[in-house]
């Protein structure tokens, strides 16, 4: 576990013109009254800073609707950081929200076990230069960035003090991480005495950002169930792209080294439910991320599970919508394959069909900057319509820690790096 250093850090650019104009950072969702996932997507990136260094997000989870809660928290959230970097900044989420809702209070700091935080590591941040911020409703804000250093591969704790918390709150549901929450306003403290309720969900923290050299850049991988970690154990960072940012930690020579986890179980390329579907939310949950040269995408299971007849030509459109948009932004895109998922209480020959002929488009279209064949790699050499037994967590559709890192090491290191 990495610590904050004591020395204090010459103000960047950014940080300098942020404090000038005394302002919170607001990034407007342009949601609309009726329909308030309608324009989450239109989230523009951040401006490019004229140090010679970036920022790169280094953790992200993807948000969506949360059911209402307590009017006033305080709530300490627990994240494993990638990339590591100096000048930290978080960015708060009211995207889902129909009312304004104001954080009086923000801190980061280090865990050491629990609630409870490594001694003198728990930091106060500012929003334009203040304490606390108040955020529309559709709307997020970033922090000013946070003089310090903070290493790779973090147990980072950003703990809040919310209130006017109104209505849906914003958040990731399915954390598998414990955080924790406390009535009062407890944000500042490092002990874990307060902090009694715990917490399986991120709210309102969507992701955390920190700059580092521009030689360095960031994944993103857009899924599902599978890459949100779905039936794996909780506090465990077994997912994927856990074990795919731990390979890139160790290695040397590439230049990829943040990854932002940005799956949400249930959601789909083509139609929303379980968060907006991925063409909606591809924007705020991709494009809007600095430092981010490559997209992962593993999405596809449940628009054909769905039994909404989907069709190949309808799927693979999607995708090449998404990979349009990210050329167009200058990103490179990676396409995995739809894994087998016989056994599942869904499955049926139609889906199937669909399955292989949008696998058969993925590997040979050339759409994709590159591709990782995660259907080869998981499915069972005696029956491909279904996972290795091996890699099974026993659904016959999610994967197991082996049949995560079995993905993740899967993956070309070397396919991340883009040009465009």
């Amino acid at each position: 576990m990495g610590a904050w250093s004591a020395r204090r850090v010459a103000a960047s650019a950014v940080a300098a013109l942020l404090t000038a104009l005394c302002v919170p950072l607001v990034v407007q969702t342009a949601r609309t009254r009726h329909d308030p996932a309608a324009a989450l997507a239109r989230v523009p990136t951040p401006a490019v800073s004229v140090d010679p260094r970036h920022f790169a997000v280094t953790w992200a989870a993807s948000a969506d609707r949360q059911g209402a809660g307590p009017a006033e928290r305080s709530y300490r959230l627990v994240v494993r950081t990638s990339v590591g970097g100096d000048a930290l900044r978080i960015r708060l989420t009211n995207a889902f929200g129909e009312h304004p809702v104001t954080f009086a209070s923000a801190y980061a700091g280090l865990q050491r076990q629990g609630a409870e935080l490594v001694q003198g590591s728990n930091r106060p941040l500012t929003f334009g230069g203040q304490a606390s911020v108040t955020v529309p409703a559709g709307e997020m804000v970033l922090s000013d960035p946070l003089p310090g250093e903070l290493a790779a591969e973090s147990d980072l704790v950003v703990s809040l003090h919310v209130t006017g918390a109104v209505g849906m709150r914003s958040g990731h549901p399915l954390a598998l991480q414990t955080s924790y929450a406390a009535a009062g306003d407890h944000a500042a403290e490092e002990a874990a005495t307060n902090w009694t309720d715990t917490l399986n969900s991120w709210y309102w923290l969507d992701a955390v950002s920190v700059r580092t050299s521009t030689a360095i850049s960031s994944v993103v991988t857009l899924g599902d169930s599978i890459t949100d970690g779905f039936a794996l154990g909780t506090n465990t960072n077994g997912r994927w792209p856990d074990h795919l940012s731990r390979r890139l930690q160790a290695a040397p020579d590439s230049p990829v080294k943040g990854v932002a986890n940005e799956g949400i179980s249930g959601n789909k390329v083509l139609a929303g439910g379980a968060g907006p579907a991925a063409l909606r939310r591809f924007d705020r949950d991709v494009l809007s991320h600095p430092g981010v040269d490559t997209v992962f995408v593993h999405e596809g299971i449940n628009d054909i599970k769905a039994h909404t007849g989907v069709t190949v030509d309808a799927l693979t459109a999607g995708y090449r919508q998404l990979v349009d948009r990210a050329h167009a932004a200058g990103r490179c895109v990676v396409g995995a394959t739809v894994m087998p998922y016989q056994g599942w209480p869904e499955y049926d020959a139609a889906g199937e069909a669909v399955r292989q002929g949008v696998n058969d488009w993925i590997r040979h279209s050339g759409v994709f900057d590159a591709v990782v064949d995660f259907d080869r790699v998981t499915r069972s050499p005696d029956d491909p319509r279904a996972l290795l037994p091996l890699f099974d967590s026993g659904d016959h559709l999610h994967p197991n820690d082996r049949g995560m890192r079995a993905m993740a090491d899967a993956v070309d290191l070397a396919a991340l790096r883009c040009d465009r």
